[in-house]
């Protein structure tokens, strides 16, 4: 499969790993000091040394591409550009909102029929969020949303939905279906984008290094819910 540097700085936090072959070589992570500009560049250049050290061959560069904050995702995107220039590799995004649900998947235990609402905070009761099934498969697609009791009562009535990411913390009062679930501490981190970044190069999905633009939160426009028969 090829060695993959993995860079994360969506939200408020940072993380860089390596993996190779399905294994985890490097991992480092700084959800403390919010400050990514200087985080993430001292967290690559220790990644860069890990791999010329055990001369490892790098191939890809995964960023999260989001949804996330302005400054966040262009302090990852130009470090992943930058390092793709240097080293030669390729580029591969990976949805923020994914990313949050595979340590859930990795680790918990869940219904068959399970359904997963990853968050990404936006402001007051404003979320960005998607609806994936446990094979991450697209339920419902990206959507700005204003959270209300009833946004998300289709997929309730139907299935236990696993609320996850820094988002879904503030949702607990205005959800109270019984088949809500909320999964505290879940945050994006480098170390999980490997199962997704693997998936791209199997399917041989990579962004043109010099074009590709992240997911910002930026010119929110709500999505009204709507009113169910």
């Amino acid at each position: 499969m090829g060695c993959i540097l993995h860079l994360e700085s969506a939200t408020e936090g940072c993380s860089v790993a390596v993996s190779e072959d399905r294994l985890l070589l490097f991992r480092k992570e700084d959800h403390e000091s919010r400050n990514n500009a200087v985080s993430l560049g001292v967290m690559v250049d220790e990644a860069l040394s890990m791999i010329d050290e055990n001369k490892l061959n790098l191939e890809y560069v995964a960023v999260s591409e989001g949804p996330g904050s302005y400054t966040g995702l262009r302090i990852g995107v130009s470090m992943a550009k930058g390092v793709c220039y240097g080293r030669g590799t390729r580029l591969i995004s990976v949805s923020t909102l994914k990313l949050l649900c595979v340590p859930v998947l990795l680790e918990k235990e869940l219904e068959e029929d399970a359904l997963l609402c990853p968050m990404i905070d936006a402001r007051r009761m404003e979320v960005y969020s998607a609806v994936y099934d446990r094979a991450l498969n697209e339920v419902r697609e990206i959507r700005a949303d204003v959270v209300t009791p009833e946004l998300y009562q289709e997929f309730l009535d139907a299935h236990p939905v696993y609320f996850l990411g820094n988002g879904a913390a503030k949702c607990k009062e205005v959800i109270s279906h019984p088949n809500a679930r909320f999964i505290d501490g879940i945050v994006p981190s480098a170390r999980w984008m490997f199962p997704l970044a693997e998936q791209s190069v199997r399917s041989e999905d990579f962004k043109d290094v010099a074009y590709f633009e992240p997911y910002y939160l930026k010119d929110f426009v709500a999505i009204k819910p709507k009113k169910l028969i």
